[in-house]
């Protein structure tokens, strides 16, 4: 099982109707599988602020991400992800070499 599958199994328990997970490693680093894009859509972001949905889905990684070196995360409910629709673009990478 590669990284980006383990990321998704590991956030299957916020029962998400949408999940996207995005292997943006060729973005930022040389071959490293390092960095991630998680986009989430579940019911149980609801009535949470981003720093509470993000602090859910860094528990629910707790174990993976001492692997990784970056996961954007994107969360929304049913509500706000009807209305968007999509997650915005990741940022050119400055640099780094991670």
């Amino acid at each position: 099982m590669n990284m980006q599958q383990r990321i998704e199994q590991q956030l299957a328990p916020l029962g998400s109707q949408h999940l996207e997970v995005l292997n943006e490693s060729h973005m930022h680093s040389r071959g490293q599988e390092s960095h991630y894009k998680a986009v989430l859509v579940s019911e149980q972001f609801a009535g949470l602020n981003s720093v509470k949905r993000h602090q859910k889905v860094y528990a629910t990684m707790a174990e993976l991400m001492g692997e990784i070196h970056a996961l954007a995360i994107h969360t929304y409910t049913p509500e706000e992800w009807a209305q968007v629709g999509a997650a915005p673009a990741s940022p050119v990478c400055a640099g780094g070499g991670h």
